[in-house]
């Protein structure tokens, strides 16, 4: 597999942001881990690359994927043959919300 230059712009805690901090364990891929929440400079420079303001955001050797869930970066590294598949599970969920980002739906009484 070729080099790769990974420049992830992520939550810190967020469930999405997990789910592509494990894929890229997964695959033992080293990459660098912005702030988007805690350093504004990150999530402007992720804005600027990616001309939008959801994350997660994963740049890999240059191209963008905006947007993504850990199953998705993982769809792309395969697809491009940038990494092999592998059969070990991901240490997290790689397709789940942030929790903050969801609200439970309010309970509807009847009477």
């Amino acid at each position: 597999m070729a080099d790769l230059k990974i420049i992830a712009y992520l939550k810190p805690t967020c469930g999405w942001s997990q789910g592509v901090r494990a894929v890229l364990r997964k695959h033992n891929l080293a990459y660098e881990d912005r702030d988007i929440i805690n350093d504004p400079a990150q999530r402007e420079e992720m804005i600027r690359k990616s001309g939008q303001t959801l994350s997660p955001c994963v740049e890999v050797n240059g191209k963008m994927l905006a947007d993504v869930s850990g199953d998705e970066v993982e769809a792309y590294l395969v697809a491009s043959k940038l990494v092999a598949p592998n059969d070990r599970p991901a240490d997290a969920p790689t397709n789940a919300g942030c929790a903050d980002e969801f609200s439970p739906p309010a309970a509807i009484r009847f009477r």
